[in-house]
């Protein structure tokens, strides 16, 4: 890796054993920092970086795992935990909750590099596809209501004269509506528009419903 490649929070109450690790990290060109608590860590602004969360099971005031079972539900970095009590059955459970590596202490340094470069690489793609998503949400956001319903049913594979007909327009407007929504989500082709859709989780059942509005 190198320098500005990430960042790696520690999260453990044995002061040497992070200090140790903020500076071996350090000379991996990565930006590591660590807390002795998990409120410490939440308090944290952190950079805007691809990272690392090293986690350790047991802490003060709650425990690595207890915390991973809520971290799933914000914007977390990956997490690698580390333990000094370690048993099958925690291992399991916090792999299974999405962990990507449980490491016993003490544990040798190229293991703990794997690891730390296999979170920071699965970060720094999360990063990317959660930009590329809020790209294509305001250009969803664009939309007429009217477009919003003619996507789903477009980008299902029904022909012109289908799609028409369920909304009950003319396969003139349906062309209209269609034409519009490709430039308005930047498609440049039908192929290309589905898979737009795709990462949006738009499906047919997305659009007409009763009541929906007249042409």
């Amino acid at each position: 890796m190198t320098q500005g490649d990430g960042a790696v929070y520690i999260v453990d109450d044995d002061s040497r054993l992070t200090n140790a690790l903020c500076g071996f990290l350090e000379t991996y060109g990565l930006y590591a920092i660590a807390f002795g608590r998990i409120a410490d860590y939440l308090a944290f602004e952190r950079p805007d970086l691809p990272a690392c969360l090293l986690l350790d099971v047991r802490l003060p005031d709650i425990s690595g795992l207890e915390f991973q079972l809520h971290a799933g539900r914000e914007d977390h970095p990956p997490i690698v935990f580390l333990t000094g009590y370690g048993d099958i059955r925690s291992s399991v459970f916090a792999m299974k909750r999405g962990a990507v590596d449980y490491l016993t202490k003490p544990f040798r340094e190229d293991e703990l590099m794997r690891s730390v470069e296999a979170a920071i690489d699965i970060d720094r793609i999360s990063r990317i596809e959660r930009a590329d998503l809020l790209v294509l949400q305001k250009r969803l956001a664009s939309l007429t209501p009217r477009e919003r319903e003619v996507l789903p049913l477009v980008s299902s594979g029904l022909l012109n004269k289908q799609a028409a007909a369920e909304l009950g327009v003319s396969e003139v407007t349906l062309q209209v509506h269609r034409s519009r929504i490709m430039r308005k989500m930047e498609a440049s082709s039908l192929a290309e528009l589905v898979r737009i859709a795709e990462k949006l989780r738009i499906n047919s059942n997305m659009s007409r419903h009763p009541g929906s509005a007249a042409k």
